[in-house]
């Protein structure tokens, strides 16, 4: 029996054939795409592909099916990006995007900015952050902040999205599978949380605390350390503030410095977040994309296939392109069946004709795909 060395030689022998082939593969897969360019013809054709890897399975050893039908379903995406880069085939979502590049709007000068809550809010504070001095439009939920920006009855709407400690905000991707609009830019907060309560009760007299699902999450070893006052969810962190101001029972709210200063709280401890390192992500969306060469974040939604593989496939896409993805979520959608959507965000800007090109390849291909916008995380 040969020794480990002569094994690995065999191998390295068998590899550079391996890549002298598929180099072939490439090159006549580039004529295949000069030849549907010519005759318009589509780059995906389901038949010839069953085809082919119906061909593998009868080829195969038992033992090497499997395997075989995962490499060979590679070689065709991989051809298929290949073509796709040739072609430049548009679907309708790209074909829209491509006609915004050409015909880029500009932001309004003074734009109006609607948030969720009141004034105090960490979404208060987020809307400031990218909006100094616009004028600002507080709204009950967050729905209503995206009903209002599709509605085009304000300009931009500024939603949390993500925090460091807590996670996903469920409800606003809830809202972006079920609204239209465009993510125009991105910011960060830091989430310093504070105990606050009307001058005058003690943190021994607190009963209830008052604050939004997130924030009690985020200073949940701070209220196991209290167990007799017990929690309560409000809309948001501000609204919570508000609520406490005008109550006469023995609460407390978790609100940030500024919404405890804004209704006239006194802060009974400052800081109660689990983690100092604590930041919660916003968006804004608008009904309009505004492209922008220095952008250099992506955000889609898609769903795949319930069938062997998808995912892989997928993330092949990503892979061959050499683009970075830097986030993937999954969230159910709520039906019988189980099927989630997919939230992932990755590196590139539109301007960019590969970046169109793998666009183009998920629209074409998926179940469903939704382009959610194309921004950069503003600099503090």
């Amino acid at each position: 029996m040969p020794d480990l060395y002569e094994l690995r030689a065999q191998i390295d022998r068998i590899d550079r054939q391996i890549q002298a082939l598929f180099e072939q593969r490439m090159e006549a897969a580039a004529q295949v795409a000069a030849y549907k360019k010519e005759h318009s013809l589509p780059i995906f054709q389901t038949g010839r592909e069953a085809e082919i890897l119906q061909e593998i399975d009868r080829r195969s050893s038992p033992d090497c099916r499997d395997g075989a039908r995962v490499l060979f379903t590679n070689l065709m995406d991989i051809s298929k990006s290949l073509q796709q880069h040739k072609i430049h085939e548009t679907t309708p979502s790209v074909a829209r995007l491509e006609q915004a590049l050409e015909h880029p709007k500009t932001p309004p000068e003074c734009p109006v900015v609607a948030c969720q809550g009141v004034a105090g809010a960490y979404s208060h504070l987020a809307a400031r952050q990218m909006f100094p001095s616009e004028e600002l439009h507080f709204f009950g939920t967050w729905e209503e902040v995206f009903q209002a920006v599709e509605e085009g009855r304000v300009d931009f709407g500024v939603v949390p999205i993500e925090n460091s400690t807590a996670g996903s905000v469920r409800e606003v991707y809830e809202l972006m599978r079920r609204h239209d609009f465009a993510i125009s830019r991105e910011t960060k907060v830091r989430v310093e949380h504070c105990l606050a309560a009307r001058p005058g009760v003690t943190l021994n007299q607190v009963e209830r605390v008052y604050s939004h699902e997130q924030a009690l999450a985020q200073c949940s070893e701070f209220l196991k350390a209290h167990p007799s006052v017990e929690p309560e969810h409000v809309l948001n962190t501000a609204m919570a503030a508000k609520q406490v101001a005008g109550s006469s029972e023995p609460a407390a709210a978790i609100c940030s410095r500024l919404g405890a200063q804004e209704y006239g709280l006194e802060v009974l401890a400052c800081g109660i977040q689990n983690s100092e390192e604590n930041y919660t992500r916003f968006i804004c969306i608008s009904k309009e994309l505004y492209p922008t060469k220095e952008a250099d974040t992506i955000s889609v939604a898609l769903s795949l296939p319930n069938e062997r593989g998808a995912l892989y496939r997928m993330l092949t896409k990503f892979a061959v392109n050499n683009v970075n993805m830097t986030k993937i979520e999954s969230r159910p959608v709520g039906n019988k069946n189980f099927d989630v959507i997919f939230y992932i965000n990755f590196t590139g800007n539109l301007y960019d004709q590969k970046i169109r090109d793998l666009l183009g390849d998920l629209s074409r291909e998926l179940c469903s795909f939704k382009f959610l916008g194309n921004y950069k995380e503003d600099v503090l």
